[in-house]
């Protein structure tokens, strides 16, 4: 009887070791791939503000940062705007040849009352123009977008309107004095005139954009403080005052500031209302204000020291102002 023996089938030269069953294999693969997922996720979490906000620093460093900088360190040196690169170092002597000249301090005591002018009447009507649509009107919203028309209107286009209207010889304001007997004004060559011309441009550019920031304060106050006013017999007056007012004290507290850094820094307006069509203000200097004052210095008489010494003077009564509007806010704070 023939005996069978069964052997074993040599193993294979260089062959691999039995792997895993396809199963493990594949969720093996699937960890790998939710491991490299969970990492990149991280890095997204991690990095992708600073990318969302690098376009803004990048922006603000070449366009903002830098010419800061440049501007302070050309202060302290004698350099004029044909040769930028030949700086002589001088020290402080730009900002005490400013200080003693007197065409700065009057464009100084200028920015001051146009800004005065300016302001005070801009915002008592953008609160009381914010009062009235603050109730029910029909055409709302038509007067809401209205209100923005000013201040998306070109500046050298309105100031050519004004220009027109204020014409000494032909000008509409001075016809409708004239029809009730009042002398003809010369608004661009007199002091007052000229800067309640220029200021009156102000005003019509920027009282309806303060308007509605009011406006929006005024909508975010409960009904429920004016229903019990109501209740306590206050009047829609008495309301405004004991109610509106005091809620509105950070909103108002905030046009007040940016307005005031707006008025320091008024260019256009008084730019294109000069008959001359120059930097001088009128005739007399009696309108110019700082930022023509700064570009007549930098760019008519080209010195680019004495100008980059006004800009940073400009820039110290902004950090003033910064400082002063911060303990007024931290006061109102702790008294509220």
């Amino acid at each position: 009887m023939a005996t069978r023996h069964d052997t074993a089938a040599p193993p294979v030269k260089g062959g691999a070791a039995p792997g895993r069953p396809p199963e493990d294999a594949a969720a093996e693969k699937e960890r790998r791939r939710r491991d490299r997922l969970s990492r990149r996720w991280q890095r997204d979490i991690r990095w992708s503000p600073y990318a969302f906000v690098s376009p803004f620093f990048l922006l603000f460093i070449a366009f903002g940062l830098f010419p800061l900088i440049y501007t302070g360190w050309a202060s302290l040196h004698q350099v004029e705007l044909t040769a930028p690169t030949d700086m002589n170092w001088v020290g402080l002597r730009n900002y005490t040849r400013i200080f003693d000249d007197d065409f700065f301090w009057n464009a100084a005591k200028n920015t001051l009352t146009i800004g005065i002018i300016s302001t005070v009447p801009q915002l008592l009507m953008a609160m009381g123009i914010a009062h009235i649509l603050n109730y029910k009107l029909r055409a709302s919203t038509f007067f809401r977008v209205a209100m923005l028309a000013p201040y998306a209107t070109s500046i050298a286009a309105a100031s050519l309107v004004f220009v027109l209207l204020f014409g000494r010889d032909y000008g509409m304001i001075n016809w409708a004095l004239d029809a009730v007997g009042i002398n003809p004004v010369d608004w661009q060559n007199d002091k007052w005139p000229s800067q309640i011309a220029v200021s009156s441009i102000i005003i019509w550019r920027w009282t309806g954009y303060n308007a509605l920031i009011y406006l929006a304060a005024m909508q975010a106050i409960p009904h429920d403080l004016y229903e019990s006013a109501a209740l306590d017999g206050a009047n829609r007056w008495q309301q405004f005052i004991h109610v509106t007012l005091p809620a509105l004290r950070p909103t108002i507290l905030f046009t007040v500031v940016v307005s005031t850094i707006g008025a320091s820094q008024v260019f256009g307006e008084p730019l294109l209302f000069d008959a001359n069509k120059g930097t001088s203000g009128g005739a007399e200097h009696q309108f110019q204000t700082l930022g023509l004052y700064l570009y007549e210095q930098g760019w008519v008489a080209q010195h680019l020291g004495r100008a980059s010494a006004i800009a940073w003077t400009m820039f110290l009564i902004l950090i003033v102002i910064g400082i002063v509007n911060y303990v007024i806010s931290r006061r109102l704070r702790a008294s509220s």
